[in-house]
């Protein structure tokens, strides 16, 4: 393991800001900074590659400046970042021209297109939609094609940082997911790059907790007094965010809570469930995915309520230590459809049973409650699928603040729920990766001794029951909504 003095700085590259810590080889956050916005404003389809690097510059001068002695102990940098965003570059690693976010959905029409001419008995075709590299390399074809004809290597955000550190350009499997299924032969021999006529543009591959360089020299300002520190490669956000939640491993189950929540369950065989994505998370399959709905749908109920101008936390502490009306409150969280497990962007949100009793603490509850069951459809699906009921839930992200949600999770799912000491999960999971990296320790015992839980909610039977009836109606009313929230999404505006 990493000698006491040594610090890493790990930087998450997230959807709305880069922030950026050093952790010592205890865990323990000795400074931290972020900036806002490196991907533009909320829903941008492009973003400009070079502002990660200025972010990245910023942050490393500011934790300089305010921990100089740590910062100069850095013997690792470890950077994850947001996918389904690529930077396409040319054979010295230079960007052409903007990013594409997971926003960019300009590529369907070439998608649909692909599809119907790639091989049928291939895997990975079924896959191709807006948002897989292989739709949006044609796109760029179609688009742009001196800038296609130039495209060397498709990278992910913090691979293309990396490449700027190091000189390297690598990738991991499992973020790079789509583009290593693309190069693999199908039953007919052929890769769907090889159908799709475009040059195999996969990076080098590596395991995430190797080491893809050094920082090299010549870099500006606290960037180069890097030089020589390991750059260790991680997977995208939410694998680092599991790792520093200490969910990776065969067992493990997680819950993501942030403005969507994300959902999984790890097992050591292969393993598929109806509406779960199963993926290859080196040697571990996830079973779980990414939702649409969580704290934006509590934050949507806060505005509603009259709470606008009020922070998340302190406005639903109010609202919830209000008194509850003796009838429960169901609401159906799919105020944007839903991804997993339904996959079905026309799904509508409701609140059923409203009584002219209930009050705004009972829709307050009512929304925790609605995103906690969503939960419980996903890990039934995933523990009928694998035989077994995980231990425990770990909970992370900014939901995971909230006691109330955490205690109502443990309730609604049946098993004991346990946040985590540390604030930011996935700068942690940079410093685990790090830690393993160093000398040959395991990401597994790497993750153990330093991922730390804060809090155990266990299940309150009586609570719990009382959820369970709740339950059952929350699905016989998604059951009966349906068809009504499709037939109104196809409406038209009033005329």
């Amino acid at each position: 393991m990493t000698s006491a003095h040594h610090t890493t700085f790990a930087v998450d590259l997230g959807g709305t800001s880069l922030r950026a810590a050093l952790v010592g080889s205890d865990g323990g956050v000795v400074a931290m900074a972020g900036r806002p916005q490196p991907f533009g404003s909320a829903g941008s389809a492009e973003a400009d590659p070079a502002t990660w690097w200025t972010l990245l510059a910023d942050a490393a001068d500011e934790l300089e400046s305010v921990a100089q002695a740590a910062f100069e102990a850095a013997a690792a940098v470890a950077i994850t970042s947001v996918t389904r965003t690529q930077v396409f570059v040319d054979a010295r690693g230079r960007a052409l021209g903007p990013a594409l976010t997971w926003a960019d959905a300009r590529s369907a029409a070439d998608a649909d297109t692909l599809r119907a001419r790639l091989p049928q008995d291939h895997v990975e075709t079924a896959l191709v939609n807006a948002f897989h590299p292989l739709a949006r390399l044609a796109w760029l074809r179609r688009t742009a094609p001196d800038r296609a004809a130039a495209v060397a290597r498709v990278l992910e955000p913090k691979d293309w940082l990396n490449a700027r550190l190091t000189g390297r350009m690598a990738s991991d499997p499992i973020a790079s997911a789509r583009l290593a299924a693309c190069r693999q032969p199908g039953p007919g021999g052929g890769s769907l790059f090889e159908a799709a006529n475009i040059a195999d543009p996969t990076p080098d591959l590596l395991r995430p907790a190797s080491v893809v360089g050094a920082v090299r020299r010549g870099l500006p300002g606290a960037l180069g007094r890097l030089a020589g520190a390991r750059v260790v490669m991680l997977s995208h956000d939410t694998w680092a965010s599991v790792l520093g939640l200490g969910a990776l491993h065969h067992g493990g189950a997680y819950n993501l809570s942030g403005t969507t929540e994300v959902v999984g369950v790890f097992s050591k065989g292969p393993a598929q469930a109806p509406g779960l994505m199963s993926v290859d998370w080196g040697g571990l399959t996830h079973l779980g995915g990414p939702g649409q709905n969580g704290a934006d749908a509590l934050r949507w109920a806060l505005d509603l309520l009259g709470f606008a101008d009020e922070a998340t936390g302190p406005a639903l502490d109010r609202l919830l230590a209000g008194e509850r009306f003796a009838q429960p409150l169901l609401f159906l969280p799919y105020l944007q459809g839903e991804r997993t497990p339904y996959w079905d962007p026309m799904l509508r949100g409701a609140f059923v049973g409203l009584d002219r009793r209930h009050t705004a603490t009972d829709c307050a509850w009512a929304v925790l409650e609605g995103v906690a069951f969503l939960n419980r459809i996903v890990f039934e699906r995933a523990e009928a699928a694998l035989g077994f009921r995980p231990a425990e839930i770990r909970f992370g992200g900014g939901g995971a603040a909230s006691p109330a949600w955490a205690q109502v999770k443990a309730d609604v799912c049946g098993v004991p729920v346990v946040t985590a000491a540390h604030a930011e999960p996935g700068l942690l999971g940079g410093a685990i990766a790090a830690a393993a990296a160093a000398d040959g320790e395991t990401l597994e015992a790497a993750q153990e001794r330093l991922a730390a839980p804060a809090a155990v909610y266990r299940p309150a039977p009586a609570r719990a029951a009382r959820l369970d009836a709740s339950y059952a109606l929350f699905r016989q009313a998604e059951a009966a909504l349906t068809p009504i929230s499709h037939a109104l999404a196809k409406l038209g505006p009033p005329q």
